[in-house]
């Protein structure tokens, strides 16, 4: 199969794909774009946001802001009141947020009672904890997720977009993101499902402050760029970002239990795809990706406009795009 052949293939079998990007040892191999998208245009990466958090909390880290992943939650919130009778809440760690083993009160995200809020910290607050206690359960959560921008905010006096573009983004050379905010719920919607480009923005509460569970805007090219930094080891070109022991800790596999996560295992906001392999990726709704195979020395990034529940992404990247920029 040819570039044309794959692009032909690539627009029948998987339509809502706008960019791909491929990186073989440190140079770009490969890259396409669809639905009338340019190169620099940018997509709604959804739970992609996640993992570029746990770079960023890595770096916090680094540089001795945030103390350590087994810090207790309440220690960044001392003026957060906790409600009557609730005692789960003060033993939840970073590590529990990063690791989607954090407990939560009810089912599901609480989409409309968080955003609706004026402290979208202290509502994802309200929901932490609960009468089970750390039973240690994997749970995965988008919105309540928010406590780690607050935490952020807290250690570091900077809004997530701000320590984001000075220090991941403008040494990685992607451009500058803005904050953006929805003035109503339906231009909140919009934002989550329109299939039009975006700019370089990463969607943010009232207070400015990036939702980490979703809301962040990239090019494919640039998801690759953050894909490379992660498979050398939180080095990029030369210079280093974030420590190499962050990146093998946030990369370190866990157990997943159930059957929905197509058998991955999870590190700190990032999937692990192949344990013995140690592939891993950045994955969120509607097929967008960034995938890193260390054996390969290969990071491939997909951008994709909203599409809900395409779960074969991953799956189509090791069958068609690897074997097409690496050979059989």
């Amino acid at each position: 199969m040819n570039k044309n052949e794959l692009h032909d293939f690539i627009s029948l079998r998987q339509p809502n794909i706008c960019q791909i990007v491929a990186v073989k040892d440190g140079r770009e191999v490969y890259s396409d774009t669809w639905n009338d998208y340019t190169e620099t245009d940018c997509v709604h990466v959804m739970s992609v946001t996640k993992s570029v958090m746990a770079l960023l909390v890595g770096i916090a880290l680094d540089k001795g802001q945030i103390g350590s992943v087994d810090d207790k939650v309440l220690d960044y919130f001392p003026e957060y009141k906790v409600k009557r009778g609730e005692k789960t809440i003060y033993d939840v760690t970073i590590k529990h947020l990063l690791t989607m083993r954090a407990p939560y009160k009810g089912k599901g995200d609480p989409w409309s009672k968080v955003c609706s809020s004026e402290n979208w910290t202290y509502t994802s607050l309200d929901f932490l904890g609960g009468r089970k206690g750390l039973t240690g359960e994997f749970c995965y959560s988008s919105v309540c997720l928010h406590i780690l921008s607050g935490i952020l905010y807290k250690a570091t006096k900077m809004k997530t977009v701000d320590y984001a573009n000075k220090y991941l983004f403008e040494p990685l050379g992607i451009p500058d993101h803005k904050i953006y905010t929805a003035k109503s719920a339906q231009e909140h919607r919009e934002f989550t499902i329109s299939k039009l480009p975006k700019e370089n923005v990463w969607f943010s509460d009232r207070e400015g402050l990036g939702t980490p569970g979703y809301g962040l805007c990239f090019c494919a090219r640039d998801m690759a760029r953050l894909g490379q930094l992660c498979l050398d080891k939180g080095m990029y070109e030369g210079k280093r970002i974030v420590s190499q022991a962050w990146i093998e800790e946030m990369t370190d596999a866990r157990k997943v239990e159930g059957k929905h996560f197509r058998g991955m295992d999870y590190g700190y906001l990032w999937w692990i795809v192949d344990r013995e392999k140690k592939i891993y990726a950045a994955i969120g709704n509607s097929g967008n990706v960034i995938y890193v195979n260390p054996e390969k020395n290969l990071v491939v990034a997909v951008a994709s406009y909203f599409k809900p529940t395409i779960f074969d992404r991953v799956d189509f990247i090791r069958e068609h795009i690897e074997p097409f920029v690496c050979g059989k």
